[in-house]
């Protein structure tokens, strides 16, 4: 049984920074994919950043490139995504995803690709 579970979010000042970290229990985590999902009221989930099994990919949603960093340490079974010159529109509850074990050489922007979800963490970005 795989856990994820989200910590680091809160309220900000546009142009701060925010770093959040999501621990993921369950085997082989060195072998899943991990994401950042967000959603904002009244707007659907969507994909916001996204690191490969062994890191060796990266991806970014348009959105927030050059802004946000997607890290993960596999001896700590985490994933971190540090959030930089945010704006309000990056205010939005944050989800962590974990997909199954040995998953595919590049991460999926699809939320339908990541089977474990962690029940979210509040960012708000005051302007």
């Amino acid at each position: 049984q795989v856990q994820v579970v989200e910590s680091g979010g809160g309220l900000v000042q546009a142009g701060g920074s925010l770093r959040l970290s999501c621990a993921a229990s369950g085997p082989l985590f060195s072998t899943r994919a991990l994401g950042w999902f967000r959603q904002a009221p009244g707007k659907e989930r969507e994909f916001v950043a996204a690191i490969s099994w062994g890191a060796h990919s990266l991806d970014y949603a348009d959105s927030v490139m050059d802004r946000f960093t997607i890290s993960r340490d596999n001896t700590k079974n985490t994933v971190s995504l540090q959030m930089n010159s945010l704006k309000p529109e990056d205010t939005a509850v944050y989800y962590c995803a974990s997909t199954s074990e040995h998953t595919a050489y590049y991460p999926s922007r699809l939320s339908t690709s990541y089977d474990y979800f962690g029940q979210g963490t509040q960012v708000t970005v005051s302007s």
